[in-house]
């Protein structure tokens, strides 16, 4: 009779607990709370196409199941001063609270570590930096036609390449291959973008193209890699393509003096495709926000999709990323001022594309 009774017992102590938890509220999770029935935008520094484009709109598509809360994910174009604009609204007028994602222009790191662009207000340092989606070299090409087959023969003979504009990266590098390894680079700037480069390219205005990320190539550009109709002349990036073990790294190029010059340009183009958010983002957003672009390259439905669009993710943590920016920024003065005056292209060197006038360009390649 009493095991009856404990049984009972039991049975009305589990009943009561029951009852309790029922009326007891669930553990709240503030970031969820926050993001539930929010609209998170993605602001894309460039117009419609081209890499920028393609990978905003990729993660744009994927990221929001990964978010506590699942808020909807918008993406939103906004180009102008080779993403200068999108910088600027993301620091100064966008609200401060998570709900803003955006790819920082590649150069933009460089542009404030060197101090090149007074309209830049931004401070890099202070975005919530979430992931970088590709890490890809930066390569200069010449078209097969062209006469130049190597980057030695880029130090022998006058090349005509394609750029975007006077402060472009598709300049920038080139005129950095000049002045510090001797190239003779003659660089064809104002072209609105690397699509029209490529065009210049294929109808023999141009001998090749100033820079762009060899994932882009493979991404937007795959037949002129599998029909050989570039020629990489020279890799920017800390280590070498995979599928590029011939072509030099600037770094093999250089004299001893120069390499941290080197090394500095190679770190730079490692901030590829970076991902951030505002400045002010609560500490707790921005770790889910760090959780869910890590998720997110998981998911293997986004994988599925990144290789349905040739898009190649090699990618870099926000802990990473966030390193790489504040580390170019505060490199050492005297490599700093050395870097900005390699960057400038010389007078001689320069010519402008027909039709076009000269321009700050845009200072990302598709």
């Amino acid at each position: 009779m009493a095991k009856l009774l404990f049984h009972a017992d039991r049975r009305v102590l589990a009943i009561a607990l029951a009852a309790l938890a029922s009326t007891t509220p669930a553990i709240a999770d503030p970031v969820a709370d926050f993001y539930t029935g929010k609209t998170v935008r993605m602001i894309i520094r460039t117009g419609v196409g081209g890499g920028y484009d393609q990978y905003s709109r990729l993660l744009a598509r994927f990221i929001g199941k990964h978010i506590p809360g699942n808020p909807t994910v918008l993406p939103v174009n906004m180009p102008g001063g080779g993403g200068i604009v999108a910088a600027n609204y993301v620091a100064q007028v966008a609200p401060q609270d998570g709900t803003i994602l955006t790819m920082v222009g590649q150069g933009l790191v460089v542009d404030q570590a060197l101090g090149l662009n007074s309209s830049f207000k931004a401070d890099l340092r202070s975005f919530g930096w979430v992931g970088n989606l590709s890490k890809s070299n930066q390569l200069t090409v010449a078209w097969h036609t062209s006469k130049t087959k190597s980057f030695a023969d880029a130090q022998k003979r006058e090349t005509l390449i394609g750029s975007t504009g006077a402060g472009s990266i598709s300049t920038q590098l080139p005129a950095f291959y000049n002045n510090v390894l001797g190239t003779k680079f003659k660089i064809v700037v104002g072209y609105p973008d690397g699509r029209d480069v490529d065009l210049a390219m294929e109808r023999g205005e141009v001998e090749g193209r100033g820079t762009n990320p060899w994932a882009s190539y493979r991404a937007n550009s795959p037949r002129f890699v599998s029909e050989k109709l570039i020629v990489p002349l020279v890799q920017a990036g800390l280590t070498k393509e995979a599928e590029l073990p011939d072509v030099p790294l600037i770094v093999d190029l250089v004299k001893p003096e120069d390499r941290p010059l080197a090394l500095f340009m190679a770190k730079a183009v490692s901030v590829g495709r970076p991902i951030a958010t505002t400045p002010g983002t609560p500490p707790e957003r921005l770790k889910a926000l760090r959780a869910a672009f890590d998720a997110t390259l998981r998911d293997p439905e986004f994988i599925q999709e990144a290789a349905t669009q040739c898009a190649e993710i090699d990618t870099m943590t926000g802990e990473e990323l966030e390193g790489v920016v504040k580390d170019l920024i505060g490199a050492p003065a005297d490599i700093r001022d050395r870097v900005k005056v390699a960057l400038q292209p010389r007078e001689r060197d320069l010519a402008t594309a027909p039709g076009s006038a000269k321009s700050t360009g845009d200072k990302g390649e598709k």
